[in-house]
């Protein structure tokens, strides 16, 4: 792993591929991290393509640079460290891909800064950019109860269980969100080593308190935060991919979220694969990836 200090994050990435490739970023969600991509990039380099894999804020390696920062974990944030990196390491436009937050961190980037990225890879929920405004109102019954983790890291029941707990609690939620991938307790360990970070927790739990109107946000973001309520639709060249076995965030059989794409436009939805679909499918998601260039 590489670092470099980029808006308030000193981040945490690994590169893969020729310097002079067509740049990739590819993002991890919650909770999961960098290794999701570990075949995806081998993948990528074979075709001549430059891979950017960071760790988000609260992850891994990835460190705040000032202990004032609020550790927040709101969607603006992820968007405007997604921008940042991008302006440390001199990339003026690259292929955004990611899924869960990382999705959402593409996302924003895409519908505010087009002009930054040349395609994109959304998985699951497709238009990964939160409605907070509308956030307090209730879901059907069968979706509700695919977010009892959000609404468990509501109380501080749930974050003292997620301080005390991370390994089990991340554990159980890859198995409920992918259950037809049968990964090892190596392939998990790998991956959990980066829930230990020092702001894991305080970011995961701001997250899913803002996002639901229940924690203020960081007042850097206040301007991208105004937008995003917006809901701004996404111009640029997009593939969303959905595996059918999501535990969290199956496929609907309508593409609701189509009308935000006003660009060149893709749904692929995947048989059996769940939730962490560059682990479970690498070979399908390095294909959308070279299907955009």
């Amino acid at each position: 792993m590489k670092s470099i200090k980029a808006g308030v994050l000193d981040i945490a990435y690994a590169e893969f591929g020729p310097r002079d490739g067509v740049p990739v970023i590819l993002l991890h969600g919650f909770p999961y991290d960098t290794n999701a991509y570990a075949d995806v990039c081998g993948r990528l380099s074979d075709r001549g393509l430059r891979s950017v894999v960071p760790s988000l804020r609260g992850y891994g390696d990835t460190r705040f640079l000032a202990a004032a920062t609020p550790r927040s974990g709101q969607q603006a944030a992820l968007g405007a460290d997604l921008l940042a990196l991008m302006d440390a390491l001199s990339i003026p436009k690259a292929i955004l891909a990611g899924y869960d937050w990382g999705g959402r961190a593409a996302c924003i980037v895409s519908a505010l800064w087009p002009e930054r990225v040349s395609g994109l890879v959304s998985c699951g929920a497709g238009y990964n950019i939160q409605n907070i405004a509308a956030a307090g109102m209730p879901v059907l019954p069968e979706e509700e109860y695919r977010y009892w983790y959000q609404y468990y890291f509501h109380s501080e029941r749930g974050r003292i269980g997620l301080d005390i707990n991370r390994r089990a609690l991340c554990r159980l939620i890859w198995k409920l969100w992918s259950p037809n991938w049968a990964f090892d307790e190596a392939t998990f360990e790998r991956s959990a080593a980066s829930f230990d970070n020092p702001d894991f927790v305080d970011v995961v739990i701001h997250s899913y308190r803002h996002r639901f109107g229940l924690a203020a946000g960081d007042p850097a973001f206040d301007t991208i935060e105004s937008l995003l309520a917006r809901q701004p639709d996404i111009m640029v060249p997009t593939i969303v991919m959905q595996g059918d076995a999501d535990g969290v965030d199956p496929p609907a059989a309508e593409d609701a979220a189509a009308s935000h794409f006003k660009g060149r436009y893709e749904r692929r939805i995947l048989r059996g694969i769940g939730h962490n679909l560059p682990q479970e499918a690498p070979a399908a998601f390095a294909n959308a990836i070279l299907s955009l260039i």
